[in-house]
């Protein structure tokens, strides 16, 4: 896990994998994507952006619990301009790939909402790059899980290669909450490897999961959001869900799911 502070962006260098980029900037700056396909996802304020020849405005959002996402697709290979104009934060998601695809813009109504889960593990999915979309290897979507409940649960893994149900993901989670003092737990563990770690997660902190088992739960009193940037040579996000704990799965037929949820529509909040 990487502290918020402790860290500006991960690198397949960094991390110690082969495709998977992700940062936060912030203000107006000027970049180059060489090898590698990038999502843009303001996470507060509104920017353009400009690139082979195009010229897109996105984002509005103050917060990302107060509205839906925008999204810009770059190809590799891409010189691009981005320009705030007010306080901007705007994740940089980015894969290593080969082929050089066409940019792309993606509306909040263009984002499919959806609710996984019930009772106490009902969560919002907002699916921003998805498996059918037109790219290589990236793949991102936003998570918002009401205060108490459980997602990324029952806990899953994505580091063997056993399609069509499970396939080999590089990940991140990077955490927003609206208040300083909220938190939440992750926990990263894998039998195989010998591991099983739970942490404090706190706004702006980033967790990596190259593989292993991984859930989430928000503290009592704060809503959580993070972002998942994810990354493999398939496009698919399938999963092994973790054994001793896949019977909740098909619990939930039986259950009513959390009426919070979804917490952000396209009028904004809800509540």
């Amino acid at each position: 896990m990487l502290s918020a502070g402790a860290w500006e962006q991960v690198t397949p260098e960094s991390a110690g994998w082969r495709y998977l980029h992700f940062g936060v900037r912030q203000g107006s700056f000027s970049a180059e994507t060489g090898e590698v396909e990038v999502v843009l996802v303001p996470l507060k304020g509104r920017c353009r952006v400009e690139a082979d020849g195009q010229r897109w405005e996105i984002g509005g959002r103050q917060s990302v619990f107060d509205g839906m996402p925008w999204a810009v697709y770059l190809p590799r290979d891409t010189a691009y301009r981005v320009e705030a104009d007010r306080p901007l934060e705007l994740a940089v998601c980015g894969a290593r790939c080969h082929a050089r695809r066409e940019p792309a813009l993606v509306r909040p109504e263009d984002i499919e909402i959806e609710v996984r889960g019930a009772g106490n593990a009902t969560r919002q999915i907002n699916h921003i790059i998805k498996p059918e979309f037109p790219a290589e290897r990236l793949l991102v979507v936003e998570v918002f899980t009401p205060a108490g409940n459980w997602s990324s649960y029952p806990p899953h893994k994505h580091d063997e290669e056993r399609p069509p149900g499970e396939v080999v993901l590089e990940e991140t989670y990077y955490y927003r909450t609206a208040k300083p003092e909220a938190f939440a737990v992750q926990r990263l563990y894998s039998p195989r490897r010998g591991v099983d770690v739970t942490v404090t997660v706190r706004h702006g902190d980033l967790m990596l999961v190259p593989w292993g088992y991984h859930t989430t739960c928000a503290a009592h009193g704060y809503d959580l959001y993070y972002l998942n940037a994810l990354a493999g040579d398939r496009r698919s996000m399938a999963a092994a869900d973790d054994p001793e704990l896949a019977w909740v799965r098909p619990a939930w037929e039986a259950m009513e799911k959390d009426p919070r949820v979804p917490l952000v529509t396209l009028e904004g909040r809800r509540g």
